[in-house]
């Protein structure tokens, strides 16, 4: 079996992450913005984990099929403070840090369905309960 023909970088691993928000966000699966983007569920699948890299017109088709700019899938990357040196943003673009939000439960899935769900209850009163008893849960002031 052959291997990658390329080596992901950073900024390959960056855009599939923010592609994968962005479906979920939208409450998509795989398959349904592989049918939409004309494509296979396994292509999708293989942008977002960095596995192909994806063209500029394709990426460019997904924005467009998931109604958000492609600057949407460049937000965060590393290379847009001007006193970074050219040899800083190359470092930076080739070895991500691992670590980097890792802890940010924003960027989680289970977050973005939790949010979801919450704004799909039928009322501010229900909203308002859920509220209450997460944060009777969780232990936080009223």
């Amino acid at each position: 079996m052959a291997g990658k023909s390329y080596i992901p970088t950073a900024v390959d691993q960056h855009i599939g992450k923010r592609m994968q928000l962005r479906r979920t966000m939208l409450g998509l699966s795989l398959k349904d913005l592989a049918k939409i983007c004309g494509v296979t569920f396994q292509q999708i699948q293989k942008y977002e984990t960095a596995d192909n890299r994806i063209s500029a017109s394709r990426l460019f088709e997904i924005g467009m099929a998931m109604q958000t700019p492609v600057s949407f899938f460049f937000n965060g990357l590393p290379g847009n403070m001007p006193d970074e040196t050219r040899a800083t943003r190359s470092m930076h673009l080739h070895q991500p840090d691992l670590n980097e939000n890792l802890d940010d439960p924003m960027l989680r899935t289970e977050s973005l369905k939790l949010v979801r769900l919450y704004w799909r209850l039928a009322n501010d009163e229900q909203r308002a309960a859920i509220m209450n008893m997460l944060k009777t849960m969780v232990g936080a002031p009223e």
